[in-house]
Parts: C-alpha cells; structure tokens; sequence
C-alpha cells in the first residue's frame, strides 16, 4: 500500500475530528509521504516518534493501537497483575498515558498510573513495588519538543527483552487498524499521588558511601520535566544547598526557557550556569526530561566545566569502589563505552559484563544475574547510569545523589572534580572519548544512513591515523564474557592499539552515531588525537 493510500484512509476515518482532517488537508506532498510511507517501528523497548497525524506519526490512534497489542501479549502470557503508567512534560504525554489506561481498562487489565508526570526510574519502581506484570512510560527521553514516545516494561522493571518484543510486535501487526479501538474509564484504573515518593527516594539514600556534614552549593535544573518533582526534595532533605533554575523548574512542552532538552548538549546548561555563577556554586546538574540521564558541569577557577557520560561514570565507579571494600560482584557497561571503566574495574577485583548500547541491556542482565553476583554498577556513555538495582533501568536521581556526595567529599578534602579525575586518568591513561552524531533525517536520512554502514561492513575504514587490528561485527549477535548474550545489532567495532571508533545508527533519533575513543600518555596528546581522527573520518564518510 503506498503513503497516497494510507493517507486516503485516515481522511476518510470517520473517528477522526474535524480539527484532525482540517490538519490532514493542510500537508504538502512531502508531509504526506513522511506521515504516511510506513507504520513506526516497535524497537526492542517500544515506539518513538515525531507527534502528529498518520502512522508513521505518534498521536492518540498510534498509542491505542500499541497498548492494544500490548495488552494481547500481556493476555496471551497470563501476565495479568496490572500495568504501572507514568510520563514526562512533552505534549500528549498525559493525555497519551490516560488512554493506554483505558485501552487496558476495556481488555480488563489494572493500572497504576501517576496523577502527576513522575522520572522513567520511579516508573521501574512502580512496576516492583506493585509487583504488576509490566510498564508503560510516556516518553521521548531527551528527543527535541516534536517529538514522544512509548516505552514498555517488563514484571522486573525492566524495558522488554528483544524476545518479548518480538512478541508484542507480532501482537501489534495483527491490528489492521488503529481507529476504533475499545477504552473504558472505570476502577481498574488506580491513580497514585505523592505516596510513592519517600519510599522511592529512601531507597536511593541507601546508597550513601560516606555520611559527611555537607558544604556544597548545587544549582539544579529538570529542563522542564520530570526531575523537578523529586530532586530537590531530595537534596534539601539530605542537606545540600540547592538552587533550582526557576524557569526551567516549570513544566512545560515547549521547553520555552532552554535551547535543548538534551544534558549532552552544551547549549542545555546556559541558564543553570548563568545562576550558578550569581550564587558561587559548586557543581550544576542537568537531568533530561524523564530524568534517566544526568549531565554535570563543576566549577574550576571561575568557570563552569561539563563532564561527558564516561567521566561522571567513571568517576562514580572509581569512588564506590576505592571509598568502601565492595564485595567481588560484577559491574556492567556497553559495548560503546570507555574501556577506562573496565580497567578500574579490574583493578578492584570485580567481573564486567559488556552489553549492547541500551540500558533494558543492563536491567536485563541485572535481573539474569540476580542471586549469583553483587550488582556493584551498571552505566553506559550516553549520562546514563545505575548504582543500585532497586529499579531497573537508569536512574538520574540516584547518579545526582551519589555525584552530589562525591563532590561534596572532594571539596571537605580541597579536591577539585579536574584533581580526581588526573587521579584516575595517572593510574590508568589519559582516556578521552567524543562522540560524531550525524544527523539525518526522512527517508534520505534514512537511506544514508544504511548506505554508510553497509559501505563499512562490507570494506572496513581507511582513517589516517589509525590502524585497525580487530573489528567485531554485532550484526549477527555473539556470545561476551559471563555468558552475556548480545543479540544481533547494527554496530560495527574497529579496535587499534590506542582506542577504538564504532559505528551504530541511532534506534531511537535519526542518526547515524560514531564514537570514538582513544588512550594516550597525557590530557593534551589525548585531545589533539580525537581532533585528528574526527577530521579524518568525516573526510572518510564523504568519500562514500
């Protein structure tokens, strides 16, 4: 069926509003066939996508008719103990988790929805709190404004396995259309207050190292989402000074007060670095909008400096384990980040596990591996990180929490964060990481995309300035250390002497992600070497 046809059905779907068709009517040819040329995709942790009318869109019809194949599966496995629902600050989210409630509702399942948006790691909580069988959280992470999303849990808190996505994709496709899909109102819809809070959050005060007096001056900032609702809270209970950027503390679709929902951005931290500066503060944290991620900039001589997602990681993995005799157990990363963790965690005797990029990896193997060896850490590069898997998925509020206490100990022993790290980097190299993000969007986007990661499969990279001496192929799954199984994946591993560049197209954005990593004797050499390689492969990418 072409997009021609597809569209020809929705304006003449009798379920849509006039409002709806008057906004069909208004697409150009080329809105059209982006709307309407395919279904989204349900990816190993659900749906995401740009908002608007068609199915290649997220809108009310889209979410009814995901939940409804979600439903079915949950029915089809006698997985009947309710559905936990929460969601972020973009536009629908609470209009969107609402309807997943009724869809559920009219298939006779419970739910156990938030009357207030609420972070993505407090929606795993709900799920083993409750003990229902799965969860639904109402999100686009860090996407722009245009965008939201579907993302769905299993009875660990965790996001679903490839397999049980797999089967509620195949659910999905047995519903020919998304219109006229049965919602019902009634009391298997449980709507939960503030109650959850304290429980959730004396849960995270259990990761506590240390239990110092605190004199450190935090300025923190939700960027319109979900973190507001729980950190500052939590910060002033434990006896941080917290500042809170006024304006962004506000919810709010639009995201009117920042030029970016994303903490990797550094655009994202202009406001909170402005207040931080008026009130001489220590550290800024930026959590995105459903709070899972953390971003963190740190003062040093009069200046704000933002740390990417493998220091703070590091950072964090460093501290647990030279601050307190841990237990042998095993800590988690991905198969994209710094090797710096792997290294750090050998020296202090524990297991590394190596997963996929996607935290429902981690949660995953957390679950696998629970009663066997101590959980100790679990992060991946993208600022998302996990220090104690009460909850299953990656947790911002814990990541502020533990970062706020290290900075906190650092200052009690006139450290600066810059100190700490040339610790870390003086035992074990001078690691430096960045990250290309090739943006391409539609369906030429998409074509590039694949063009460029064919290209490298099938001849390999000619970089100068790096020799290649190993690439690993994800594409057909393998089988890592602690019998991790790592199912197949679109990623492409180039390993030499000094580091590594791996290429993988985004399963959630459209892009095309190379990271990069490289281990030097020094900050300075590091650094010059990203910047050469960098150049080298955007020269190779346009020679494709």
């Amino acid at each position: 069926m072409t997009y021609q046809d597809n569209y020809k059905i929705w304006l003449n779907e009798n379920a849509l509003s006039e409002k709806e068709k008057q906004t069909l009517l208004s697409m150009d040819e080329k809105e059209k066939e982006e709307s309407f040329y395919q279904d989204l995709s349900f990816g190993t942790g659900g749906i995401r996508g740009i908002l608007g009318l068609g199915p290649n869109r997220i809108n009310k019809y889209t979410i009814q008719r995901v939940t409804l194949g979600f439903a079915n599966y949950l029915k089809s496995e006698h997985k009947l103990n309710g559905v936990a629902i929460s969601y972020d600050n973009r536009y629908g989210s609470y209009e969107f988790a609402y309807e997943a409630a009724k869809v559920l509702a009219f298939n006779g399942i419970k739910s156990y929805i938030y009357k207030a948006l609420r972070p993505t790691p407090m929606l795993s909580y709900l799920v083993r709190h409750f003990k229902t069988s799965a969860g639904i959280m109402l999100t686009a992470s860090h996407n722009p404004k245009e965008y939201n999303g579907f993302k769905a849990y299993n009875d660990t808190g965790a996001q679903l396995s490839t397999d049980e996505s797999n089967k509620v994709i195949e659910e999905i496709s047995k519903i020919a259309s998304p219109f006229h899909i049965g919602t019902l109102d009634n009391d298997l819809i449980h709507w939960i207050g503030d109650e959850i809070d304290d429980i959730y959050l004396n849960e995270v005060e259990k990761i506590a190292v240390r239990h110092d007096e605190k004199d450190l001056k935090i300025v923190y900032s939700p960027l319109h989402g979900t973190g507001g609702t729980v950190i500052p809270k939590l910060l002033d209970k434990t006896g941080y000074t917290v500042y809170s950027e006024p304006n962004q503390m506000k919810v709010d679709p639009e995201f009117s007060h920042t030029k970016s929902s994303n903490p990797e951005d550094h655009i994202a931290y202009e406001k909170t670095i402005e207040l931080a500066r008026k009130k001489d503060a220590d550290v800024i944290f930026v959590t995105d909008p459903d709070a899972d991620r953390l971003g963190v900039a740190y003062k040093l001589n009069d200046d704000y400096h933002i740390l990417n997602g493998n220091q703070t990681a590091s950072m964090m993995l460093y501290y647990i384990l030279s601050e307190k005799k841990q237990p042998s157990g095993i800590v988690y990363t991905t198969v994209v980040s710094s090797h710096l963790l792997k290294d750090i965690a050998h020296k202090y005797n524990q297991k590394v596990g190596e997963t996929l990029t996607g935290f429902k990896f981690i949660g995953e193997q957390a679950e696998k591996n629970q009663g066997k060896l101590p959980y100790i850490f679990g992060c991946e590069e993208s600022y998302g990180s996990l220090v104690s898997d009460f909850v299953r998925d990656k947790d911002a509020v814990q990541a502020v929490y533990l970062l706020a206490e290290i900075l906190n100990t650092l200052k009690s022993r006139n450290l600066t964060v810059k100190d700490y790290l040339d610790e870390i980097y003086h035992i074990f190299g001078y690691y430096l990481e960045d990250t290309i993000n090739l943006t391409l969007k539609g369906i030429e986007g998409s074509k590039r995309i694949i063009q460029i990661t064919d290209y490298v499969r099938l001849h390999g990279i000619k970089i100068d300035g790096f020799e290649v001496k190993k690439k690993i192929d994800f594409s057909k799954g393998m089988i890592h250390p602690h019998d991790i199984v790592l199912p197949p994946s679109n990623v492409l591993k180039f390993e030499s002497d000094q580091g590594f560049i791996i290429f993988r197209p985004s399963g959630t954005e459209p892009k095309l992600k190379i990271y990069i990593s490289v281990k030097t004797t020094s900050h300075a050499a590091s650094k010059q070497k990203i910047s050469d390689l960098k150049t080298a492969i955007m020269a190779f990418i346009n020679q494709i």
